[in-house]
């Protein structure tokens, strides 16, 4: 053995991380019903107009659902019910948002309009 093998590992060198911890299927089950409670928190933001948080909790979501994906397979049909409900809340919430974006281009659009009128007008007083 040269001194290098036997030297310990600078400071600098990288560590090996601990191996995760394995997800059984009661915790996976536990995600799911998180991702479902989260799914809700992201509905009643999506109605109230909070993007930015409901961003934040989506990505949160996102990476619990990628999480506990490998661990439910097979799924079960209780389950797929849970995901059945975060797909329906998922789709009502971007619903929701694109309304409001909707609703919001017809507000600047009127705007914009009126602000063309008063241009156009503004220039013709007496």
């Amino acid at each position: 053995m040269n001194r290098r093998e036997a030297a310990p590992p600078s400071h600098g060198a990288a560590m090996e991380a601990p191996a995760p911890r394995a997800m059984d299927r009661r915790a996976a089950r536990a995600g799911l019903e998180r991702a479902l409670e989260l799914s809700r928190a992201i509905e009643a933001l999506a109605d109230g107009g909070d993007v930015r948080q409901a961003l934040k909790l989506d990505a949160e979501r996102r990476a619990l659902l990628v999480s506990i994906r490998p661990v439910l397979e097979p799924m079960a049909p209780a389950e797929a019910a849970l995901l059945r409900q975060v797909a329906e809340l998922n789709d009502h919430s971007i619903g929701r948002l694109e309304h409001r974006l909707r609703a919001t281009c017809r507000d600047l659009d009127l705007v914009s309009t009126g602000r063309r009128a008063l241009r156009a007008y503004g220039a013709h007083r007496p």
